[in-house]
């Protein structure tokens, strides 16, 4: 599904956006697109008010960090993983599949 243009995450940033009823975090970071569902395993939080440096997102509520790329938790208070989606990009469109 087309969530977003790709000019809508400016890099370094992250973007809340819903794709079949579920919330997702889409990042850039570095000109390549991420996405993750937006909630914390830590506590039921929105990572997408978080902040992104290089592939590393950090949860604004308790400092939780997770990679990008795969939803592995980076650090502590966080120990399980964030589910990932697939992305795609075509004509500066953002789309994400979650099925």
């Amino acid at each position: 599904m087309r969530v977003a243009g790709q000019a809508d995450v400016m890099p370094g940033s992250a973007l809340r956006v819903e794709v079949e009823g579920v919330a997702i975090c889409l990042v850039n970071t570095e000109g390549s697109f991420y996405a993750l569902r937006d909630n914390c395993s830590h506590k039921d939080f929105p990572l997408s008010e978080g902040e992104v440096l290089g592939h590393r997102l950090t949860c604004a509520w308790h400092g939780a960090a997770f990679d990008v790329t795969t939803g592995n938790a980076l650090s502590l208070p966080a120990i399980k993983p964030v589910k990932t989606y697939d992305v795609a990009l075509e004509d500066g469109a953002v789309w994400v599949r979650v099925s």
